[in-house]
């Protein structure tokens, strides 16, 4: 097995799609990484693409906030990561084919983590992840157990940001998170 940095370091020269001509930064992950709790976005836009680190403008601004309320942080006790490495022009959702030459490094990621919980930020973590046909409408909050990791999805933090009276229903996510994250 690759350690971290290995895994990392392979990543960064990653030119197994077209994404990899646009970028400036690979955003591989923030965070503590053995944490126990994997937080997955879709793909860098922008400022993250500039900085190299998942999450860092406005919706990365609301997520932290997010993470305050339940006790955590990228910084202390949880990882941050995408389903795809570089940003996609015009952040734009990724691909089918970008996502299937990425997704590889996630799954190696979630093996040398070994977390107990992933959340998945948005539809297009949620439905490559847990499953297809997720309706983040339907199903955020809910609880899916895959080969022994507790997955849950939230609305993406921008998409909170377009629709602020998702907030309260997002609140009560995080509280049965919380409860989760003190059961492990």
């Amino acid at each position: 097995m690759k350690t971290w940095n290995e895994l990392e370091n392979e990543c960064k020269s990653c030119t197994k799609c077209d994404l990899y001509k646009t970028r400036t930064n690979v955003v591989f992950g923030i965070g503590k990484k053995d944490s126990k709790v994997l937080f997955i976005g879709e793909g860098p836009g922008e400022n993250e693409d500039l900085k190299g680190e998942p999450f860092v403008g406005r919706a990365g601004k609301l997520l932290d906030d997010m993470l305050k309320i339940i006790g955590l942080s990228r910084y202390t006790n949880i990882y941050i990561a995408n389903i795809v490495k570089c940003r996609p022009p015009k952040n734009r959702d990724p691909n089918n084919i970008e996502r299937d030459a990425c997704i590889n490094w996630l799954h190696e990621q979630i093996s040398i983590m070994k977390p107990k919980i992933i959340v998945c930020l948005g539809r297009i973590a949620a439905t490559t992840l847990i499953d297809e046909d997720f309706k983040v409408t339907r199903d955020q909050g809910k609880w899916f157990d895959i080969n022994g990791i507790k997955y849950m999805a939230l609305y993406h933090p921008a998409m909170l940001l377009r629709d602020p009276h998702k907030k309260p229903e997002t609140f009560v996510s995080l509280k049965i998170l919380q409860k989760e994250i003190e059961n492990i």
